[in-house]
Parts: structure tokens; C-alpha cells; sequence
């Protein structure tokens, strides 16, 4: 494996353990809770949008199925951080058989089609690990919010 390919591959698993991290400090029950007064989407909702931008580009990449996973990703489908760790894991799954692919750094450089036309393939990966890290990003700043007015209702409490 090449040095580019195995830089992709840790970025991207990097990734799947930050999906994890982020739901493991959630409610099991409510992966979707909001902190009073947030201005962004919910953890689960920003982690998911993270994985399923993955599993779209993987999915082309394997089996040329470039569907948008929304359907099978909807709140009410995955109701618990158990069912979000579970799709997480389907999605990693994909893209290790996606990186079974590449052999070597050459291959980054092979062109496939995609629904918007030829692409490179190191360039589809990398815009789709920059999206990606996009809403992990956001995923991680909602969940910083919650903690953040958790301990400033337990402070309050204390006051009182």
C-alpha cells in the first residue's frame, strides 16, 4: 500500500472513531437532543450527515450505487446511539472494501464515473473527507455545547 493510500486510510478511520467518540458521551436514548438554545444540529444528526456522506462515496466506489443514504438514515430509523454505532459500523465496513481496492498510490490516480462525471479517485477521496470532517466537526461542537450548558445548569443548581 502507498504512502497516499495508507495517509487516506487513517484519515478515514480517524474519522469512524471520532463518529463513535462524539455518540458514546450521548443519552443511549436520545442521540438527537439539542442543548437549550442551540443554533446547530444535533450531535447525531451532524455525525450521521458525517457517515453517510462516506457511505455515499464508498458505495460508488465498490458497487456504483451513488444513492444518498437519507432514507435509511432518517432520526426515526436510527432512534438509539446503538443503532447510530451500528450504521457507523456498516459504513465502515464499505470503506475498508473500498480501500481493498487500492494497491497502490497509482490507483488514487485512476478516473471512475460518478453521478457528476469523471473523477480521480484521490480527489473524490479527498472531497469526501473534507465534507465529511466538515459535520464530524459540527458534531463536535454541538456536543461541546451541551457539556458546556450541562455544567452551567449544575453550577446554577449548586448556586441555589
Amino acid at each position: 500500500m502507498g504512502s497516499l493510500v495508507t495517509w487516506f486510510d487513517g484519515q478515514f478511520k480517524q474519522l469512524y472513531a471520532d463518529w463513535c467518540e462524539v455518540i458514546t458521551q450521548l443519552e443511549p436514548s436520545d442521540p438527537y437532543q439539542l442543548s437549550a438554545g442551540s443554533r446547530s444540529a444535533s450531535v447525531g444528526a451532524c455525525a450521521v450527515k458525517s457517515a453517510r456522506i462516506v457511505e455515499q462515496a464508498f458505495g460508488g466506489i465498490t458497487a456504483n450505487l451513488w444513492d444518498d443514504p437519507f432514507e435509511w438514515t432518517l432520526p426515526e430509523t436510527l432512534t438509539s446511539t446503538e443503532k447510530l454505532f451500528e450504521y457507523f459500523g456498516e459504513v465502515e465496513a464499505t470503506r475498508r472494501q473500498g480501500f481493498l481496492l487500492f494497491k497502490n498510490d497509482e490507483d488514487l490516480l485512476k478516473a471512475i464515473m460518478t453521478p457528476s462525471g469523471e473523477r480521480q479517485l484521490a480527489t473524490l477521496l479527498l472531497d469526501t473527507l473534507v465534507r465529511a470532517r466538515h459535520y464530524q466537526f459540527r458534531a463536535a461542537e454541538a456536543r461541546r455545547e451541551i457539556t458546556k450548558n450541562q455544567q452551567a445548569a449544575k453550577l446554577a443548581a449548586n448556586l441555589t
